[in-house]
């Protein structure tokens, strides 16, 4: 199976912003898909941040939302989460995941559940700083 591969994580300060990248090469070519991002702090459960569908609708958890946005450039098969207004809490190993849909399931709502998706990337760490 084709991996996912993210990047673009480092260290910022509080109030900063990065954007991470995930190459995601076969879920811009057609067909039924979602696209997430998940995130792991030491200790605690992988929490999910948002999933972009085929449509290209997202949707965010509250923990991000209006700080987080989740794209994705079809030419370049990558999906991205633009993060701004960083706080020290948001220090995590970052993870996108993708599930693909047959048709038949193509109008179940994406959600932010990690036993939905069947392919993870390896994680990309952010940390910020007071």
């Amino acid at each position: 199976q084709v991996q996912l591969v993210e990047s673009g994580g480092g260290s910022v300060h509080s109030g900063g912003s990065l954007r991470l990248s995930c190459a995601a090469p076969g879920y811009s070519d057609g067909g039924y898909y979602c696209l997430s991002w998940f995130r792991q702090a030491p200790g605690q459960e992988r929490e999910g941040l948002g999933t972009l569908n085929h449509d290209g609708r997202a949707t965010y958890t509250d923990s991000v939302k209006g700080r987080f946005t989740i794209s994705q450039d079809n030419a370049k098969n990558t999906l991205y989460l633009q993060m701004d207004s960083l706080k020290p809490e948001d220090t995590a190993m970052y993870y996108c995941a993708a599930d693909r849909r047959s048709y038949w399931a193509r109008d179940i709502p994406c959600t932010v559940v990690s036993s939905q998706y069947t392919r993870w990337g390896q994680g990309t760490q952010v940390t910020v700083s007071s």
